[in-house]
């Protein structure tokens, strides 16, 4: 029988189920009131009526700059580009969730469901390696939010930032979790015969069930393989990312992570050890008490011992390595199976002498 989609204050009451977030609480960091029950019938109507599916919306950001400088002694870039904020892969351990409260959405399923694309990105871009005294280095794809998430097939705002790059012989790199990187493919190996360019594909378990619930709207592990696989043949250098390594969770599938990128032409590997900051945390343990009730406690107290005894360590440097003995442990079997693998560990070097500032004020028509 139809029934009719709920409204509450005029907005329809939304199902989070198939998202990564299990809870969608107001950012309190910033002063606003927290979500909860309070007994009225609209805490049981998913129950009682059934819900209308979360939809993703997007709305336009118009920023005035789109290059992101950071100083961090950590990091090996100094800037970077998002073309998108928040992500529809809805990945629970996702860092950059904490961004959402800044406009008031909650870092939990807001983050994933309330979607921002910055379609003048590639003008602000052509604009800012046009101005005098710009002096190249690598441009970082994908170090907030997923360039390639699923709005990227209608949005194109990452294609039009490569463009720009690529018509100007900047070096870029691309950190992602999807396969369709493999549509900007021309541009991406046209930058890489000239040493300009290098993609990270990240794959975090292999096993089904950890993958739909971890990371429910990303690509399949055998699809990002499979790009990896493409990306090399076509002679992109390709970095696996083993990231991140969650105790108890996805640790014990590093070895066979690390063998399979290998197998599929990765040249270079890094892990990084799950991180928690902020609203990040409260939205991990309660994902881990939906999905993983056997362990969560477990769970929880290995990355206090990865993490100085805290939820979360924000120091440089310790902050994507950990300490302690599981930190230890995790370094020395990545570094072995990556030698088993016949994998390095290096960084490829980009090439920025061949930079040419684009000309005129203009975005050329490609």
């Amino acid at each position: 029988m139809f029934r009719p989609t709920r409204y509450h204050h005029g907005m329809p009451i939304e199902s989070t189920r198939g998202r990564g977030a299990t809870r969608n609480d107001s950012p309190a960091r910033f002063n606003l009131r927290a979500h909860v029950a309070d007994g009225d019938w609209l805490d049981q109507v998913e129950a009682i009526d059934g819900v209308a599916p979360r939809r993703t919306t997007v709305s336009i950001e118009r920023p005035k700059t789109i290059l992101t400088r950071n100083s961090s002694p950590d990091i090996g870039f100094d800037r970077s580009v998002n073309p998108y904020r928040g992500c529809e892969h809805g990945c629970v351990y996702c860092f950059a969730r904490p961004t959402h409260a800044y406009h008031d959405l909650s870092p939990g399923v807001d983050f994933e469901s309330r979607l921002f694309a910055k379609p003048d990105a590639p003008r602000l871009l052509h604009e800012t390696l046009g101005r005098k005294g710009y002096a190249p280095a690598p441009i970082a794809l994908g170090t907030n939010t997923d360039p390639y998430q699923p709005i990227e097939g209608r949005w194109k705002v990452t294609r039009g930032v490569l463009e720009v790059l690529v018509d100007c012989d900047h070096p870029f790199t691309i950190t992602t979790k999807s396969d369709r990187v493999l549509r900007d493919l021309d541009l991406i190996a046209a930058a890489a015969r000239k040493k300009l360019a290098a993609v990270a594909l990240s794959v975090t378990s292999l096993e089904p069930r950890t993958h739909a619930t971890l990371e429910p709207r990303a690509p399949a592990p055998r699809k990002r393989l499979e790009a990896i696989r493409q990306l090399a043949a076509a002679g992109v250098p390709v970095y696996l990312s083993v990231s991140p390594v969650i105790p108890h969770i996805t640790d014990h599938e590093m070895e066979a992570i690390v063998a399979a990128g290998a197998a599929a032409g990765a040249r270079s590997a890094f892990f990084l050890p799950v991180r928690l900051p902020h609203e990040v945390a409260p939205l991990f343990k309660d994902w881990l008490e939906t999905h993983y009730p056997d362990r969560a406690r477990k769970v929880m107290a290995t990355i206090r011992e990865l993490r100085g005894g805290r939820d979360n360590d924000p120091e440089f440097f310790s902050r994507l390595r950990g300490t302690g003995v599981w930190a230890e442990l995790f370094q020395r079997r990545f570094a072995k199976a990556c030698r088993d693998a016949g994998l390095s560990r290096q960084k490829f070097a980009l090439n920025c002498a061949l930079f040419r500032a684009p000309a005129g004020d203009q975005l050329r028509l490609l």
